[in-house]
């Protein structure tokens, strides 16, 4: 019997109208001016749409030219709601969003099926909006895809890199790592810390992450020691915050988009 995974934060991360939520969107990608070579991985947030919306899509605009070649998008993000250890797989056949239904691809979950610290749980994945808010921008940049959600929990980046690295593919495949940066500082205080953030990134150094730098610090540090053994380099695509976005500046979100080539 086929099972879904329903949207847990339309309507509130995200609009629930499939019309509205198509045009906010696309508005986001046309107002992104943003051009370079397809990535093979990607860092996007995950925030209510109209705070982090227009830093995600600066990045997803890159996908574009690969619309029909990318098939498989091995999407990781941390978990917010259910504590648990290790790395959390669904077992559902299809996850739901406004938009229309996304496959998860079973095949690439057998792949990693023996890791002892990979665990097939709904729990994580029921409640948990850092992977579901990506999926909007996937349908809108790419053709034909299945999905491999990772929820990570209590799990180290080598654990992570592991998962990448079986999955790793060729042109076909796609990793995006979900992550805000900073949380909850004022505004100057944000900007220093999360540039402090993207460098790290940029530089392929997990080592200088820590709590405040971002909350998918995990699987961000994870994709670092993967790309810098498959001999990517990563590029800050847009750095921003909630104060910069749809918000007030005595407390902020940070976002960043990273592209991986």
């Amino acid at each position: 019997m086929t099972s879904l995974r329903y949207p847990a934060v339309a309507g509130m991360f995200y609009p629930e109208d499939p019309v509205e939520l198509d045009e906010m969107i696309r508005t986001f990608l046309a107002s992104a001016a943003v051009e370079g070579p397809v990535p093979k991985a990607i860092i996007a947030p995950h925030a209510g749409y109209i705070y982090s919306g227009p830093v995600a899509a600066s990045v997803y605009r890159l996908l574009l030219p690969a619309k029909d070649v990318i098939k498989r998008v091995v999407l990781l993000g941390p978990a917010h709601r259910v504590p648990f250890r290790g790395l959390a797989v669904p077992s559902v056949d299809f996850f739901i969003t406004p938009l229309g239904t996304v496959a998860v691809d079973k095949a690439a979950l057998a792949k990693i099926a023996d890791l002892p610290f990979v665990h097939v749980s709904d729990l994580p994945h029921e409640p948990e909006h850092s992977l579901e808010v990506h999926l909007p921008f996937l349908q809108e940049v790419l053709e034909d895809f299945k999905v491999v959600p990772i929820v990570v929990g209590d799990a180290t980046p080598e654990e992570v890199a592991q998962v990448l690295e079986r999955l790793w593919g060729g042109p076909e495949t796609l990793i995006v790592v979900s992550s805000d940066l900073s949380h909850y500082y004022d505004y100057e205080t944000a900007r220093r810390l999360d540039s402090a953030t993207s460098r790290a990134i940029e530089e392929l150094d997990p080592t200088r992450l820590n709590y405040e730098s971002a909350c998918g610090r995990i699987p961000v540090a994870g994709l670092l020691l993967a790309a810098r053994k498959h001999g990517l380099r990563a590029k800050t695509v847009d750095l921003r915050n909630s104060g910069d976005t749809a918000g007030p500046k005595d407390q902020v979100v940070g976002y960043g988009a990273y592209a991986f080539f």
